[in-house]
Formats: structure tokens, sequence, C-alpha cells
């Protein structure tokens, strides 16, 4: 009988949320490091977004978006998922913790907001912030997008905010980069499911990247019993940038 060390990993189920302005190619150097480990991935893209952006309509909110990622695990009839979200997609994937937790085994917020019942993103930045983001919609985004600064200011922000250095992936990146429906940022999270309450859920913290609200967030997680909190010593974009840690630390913590 083979010991324990030899017995293989158990294979997990992980669905990657990307967040706004991406899509699923957001995880292209993530996903190839977990398969090979021998687990499923699913990595849906939000509607109007990345290669689903020709879908893109006013009438798209965040509901759209739990459905998008609800739906795929109910039509793959995935159970004991680990539910991955980073930045704005701390939102979608609470909601969809709240719809369906019986199909969820732990909730990972990377460098990721965490709503509280009845918040939405909007509501976790700071004033200022949220007054420059809604004028951006009305000047820019047709009254119902959100691009986060004019076109000519994508690669400042790749580089500088999101702190994306290489070359080739900055202009991967600027390649693909999209408007997104502002529904995905106004709209109210709903945590009303005392299952869904009790989910393990996980905070990863990208300590290079500076954001008082995911400070916020990262305390609340080192307090609460429900909570585990871990570190990346790197940028907000991890997934980019340092792909091996974040799937390495995405398997310890679901292990």
């Amino acid at each position: 009988m083979p010991s324990s060390a030899q017995l293989p990993r158990r294979a997990l189920t992980f669905v990657l949320v990307h967040p706004a302005w991406h899509g699923a190619w957001f995880w292209r150097k993530v996903t190839p490091l977990l398969r090979k480990k021998g687990h499923e991935i699913f990595t849906p893209t939000l509607t109007g977004l990345g290669e689903r952006s020709h879908l893109a309509q006013p009438g798209i909110g965040l509901d759209v978006h739990l459905r998008d990622v609800v739906n795929v695990l109910k039509y793959e009839d995935l159970s004991d998922v680990i539910l991955v979200g980073h930045s704005s997609s701390g939102a979608v994937i609470t909601g969809v913790a709240d719809r369906v937790p019986e199909r969820i085994a732990r909730v990972v917020y990377l460098d990721a907001f965490v709503p509280d019942d009845g918040q939405a993103v909007l509501d976790l930045v700071t004033p200022d912030r949220r007054q420059a983001l809604v004028r951006l919609v009305d000047t820019e985004g047709e009254g119902w997008l959100l691009p986060r600064f004019a076109p000519p200011q994508w690669e400042t922000i790749v580089r500088e905010l999101w702190g994306v250095s290489d070359s080739a992936d900055v202009q991967w990146m600027l390649e693909r980069l999209g408007p997104t429906p502002v529904g995905h940022f106004k709209d109210p999270v709903c945590r009303a499911n005392p299952i869904a309450e009790q989910l393990p859920r996980d905070f990863i913290r990208c300590r290079q990247f500076s954001n008082p609200r995911f400070d916020q967030h990262a305390e609340m997680a080192q307090r609460s019993p429900l909570w585990r909190y871990r570190e990346l010593a790197a940028p907000h974009h991890a997934p980019v940038t340092v792909p091996d840690q974040v799937a390495e630390l995405l398997l310890q913590l679901a292990s």
C-alpha cells in the first residue's frame, strides 16, 4: 500500500473570476500551472468584457455577472469549488457564494473588495475616487460604461498602479483591456444567505499595491475565525507578474 507521501493529490476545481476591464485572459499565466498539477480550472468571462465585449449594453449589471459565474457552476455541474475573485470581482464572488453556497468549498479574495450586505464596489472607494469614476462614466462612457482613464493613460495605469513592468506583458494587456458596464461597480451585493456566511474565506493581500480599503479587509481577515489571511510580496496584478506564486498559494489554501 503506498505511503501518504506517495498518494496523488486530490484533484481540485477552481473557478477564477477576473476583475473589471479584463477578461478570462487575465488568468492565462496561472491556469496552466494549476492544470499541470491535475486540477480543473474554469475562467468565465463576464458579459460585456474580453471576448464577450460585443455583448456590452446598458442593461448589464452585477446580477448578469453573478449569473455568468453561477451558470458555469450549474451547467458544468461543479461542486467543492474554490471560488477566486480579483479586485472588483470580490463583489462577484460574494454574490455568487450567497446564491449557490452548496457548490462552493472556499471563497478566495485575491487583493479584492469584500462588500457587506447592500454595499457596492463604488461604496468601498474613497468619495473623491467615486466622484472621479462617476464623472468618467458621463464624459467617456456614454453614461453606462466605465473606462478607468482616457485611452492614452492606460499604460500609466498598467505600469504604475497595477505594477506590470514587463513591456511584453504591458502590450499584451493594452491590446485586451476594455470598458466595463457601470452596473458592475454600482449595484449592491446581497449577503442574506446564512449558509453562505459560514463558508471558509481567504484574503490574499498584495503588499506592493497601496490601497487603504484592502488594508482594512486584511485586518478584518486576520481578526475573524472564518477567514485565513495570506500575503504576497507582489503588485496588484500578481496573476500577471508572479503567476507561479499565485498558483502555489491557491493550492496551499485549497489543501
